[in-house]
């Protein structure tokens, strides 16, 4: 299966660096890219606890177990990536389709319960 998806994507943004992605995450993201056809942006991945938006909650996030990605996309893009993260396995889902920066929020981590919302 191709890579589609560097590490440089996948790493914290807060300037620290780290990269702390599961890579069960990464081949199932790789199935899901496969079965998009088409690229996939990743807007966020991993983050430490440290990040801002990590910084900001009551207990960190399920971005800092590396378990989960948002993806840049809307309408029926949003659609057709929820439809194949079901697919592929995803058992938490949220959905930001409002203002510019709008993204599927795809997640497996077990530490948190499984779900759907929307920001």
């Amino acid at each position: 299966m191709k890579n589609y998806f560097s590490d440089d994507e996948l790493r914290c943004q807060c300037g620290c660096g780290r990269l702390k992605f599961s890579p069960t995450v990464l081949n199932n993201l790789n199935h899901i890219r496969e079965d998009y056809g088409k690229p996939m942006f990743v807007t966020s991945a991993y983050r430490c606890e440290e990040h801002p938006i990590e910084a900001r909650k009551a207990s960190p996030g399920e971005h800092t177990t590396g378990m989960c990605v948002d993806i840049a996309c809307r309408g029926w893009d949003a659609a057709r990536l929820t439809e194949l993260a079901i697919k592929h396995g995803a058992t938490r889902i949220g959905w930001n389709q409002k203002g510019e920066s709008r993204f599927v929020h795809l997640g497996w981590s077990k530490e948190f319960p499984q779900g759907t919302w929307t920001y």
